[in-house]
């Protein structure tokens, strides 16, 4: 009994380590005061003021638009390096898996270092034809496509050594395309870990400052840099507001992927 109690406290330990800064936040977001420190009753104010606050509904739409093409492009190549992966031979395929897995590994700084410095790189050898790289919308989507995909690898991969070969190879012998015996056999059952890596890629790109701190231009923020920049001044009650919509949004994102749908008997 005592046993069973001290690792219930434990665990409510965790989770109120866990969910305290997230609790305050949300709740500095109804505080009238513009002070931390001070309560000054509920108020809403905050949440109007943040649609009508031009830079940061612009970083929001930023962030959003590069997390969205992000995870689907990611999604897409993640899901058919797969099935490339799993063609191959157990000692290849550990190889390539263990070079995904680098990614997930290495420090965010090492990677938005070397990102930066590819686009530089790539920059100087395009102004020999008269051409160069932008630092802006389009390097930070590659960078963030390339840090998704080892993520996507890691939930579809699971799910696709699960998946019955003979049913693919019976839909080829019965006449179907291999898109088609693909789509119709395979992709069901991999559908669980592709959205699962979806949602991991898009969470990971819609937090991620340090990729994103090396590879973007000036004129460009996600929310992001652009708290990051707001820190240095003191930050808005606005983004206390955004921060718990952003919490909101994911957590029931969260609910719904993880939602079973009751399956009915049949005799």
């Amino acid at each position: 009994m005592i046993k069973k109690t001290a690792s219930r406290v434990y665990v409510a330990l965790i989770f109120i380590l866990l969910y305290a800064p997230i609790v305050t936040l949300i709740v500095l977001s109804f505080n009238a005061s513009r002070s931390r420190a001070k309560w000054r009753g509920f108020t809403l104010e905050w949440y109007f003021s943040l649609f009508e606050n031009r830079q940061i509904m612009e970083a929001l739409y930023n962030t959003l638009l590069v997390a969205f093409l992000s995870a689907l492009l990611a999604t897409v190549i993640g899901t058919a390096a797969c099935i490339a992966l799993n063609s191959m031979k157990k000692r290849r395929r550990a190889f390539w898996m263990g070079l995904a897995n680098i990614p997930m590994l290495n420090a965010d700084i090492v990677t938005g270092i070397s990102l930066m410095l590819i686009f530089i790189a790539l920059g100087q050898f395009l102004s020999r034809f008269g051409m160069g790289v932008t630092f802006g919308f389009w390097t930070v989507l590659i960078g963030h496509i390339t840090f998704n995909i080892p993520y996507v690898i890691m939930s579809v991969m699971p799910k696709l050594k699960q998946t019955n070969i003979s049913t693919y190879e019976a839909a080829l012998d019965l006449g179907a395309s291999p898109v088609t015996a693909f789509f119709k056999t395979v992709f069901p059952d991999i559908l669980p870990g592709v959205l699962s890596g979806a949602l991991m890629a898009f969470t990971m790109s819609l937090d991620d400052f340090v990729i994103t701190h090396f590879v973007k231009g000036p004129g460009f923020d996600t929310l992001s840099t652009k708290i990051y920049t707001e820190v240095k001044k003191g930050i808005k009650p606005e983004m206390y507001a955004l921060s718990t919509l952003l919490f909101v949004t994911v957590l029931l994102l969260l609910v719904l992927s993880n939602r079973r749908p009751g399956t009915k008997r049949t005799r």
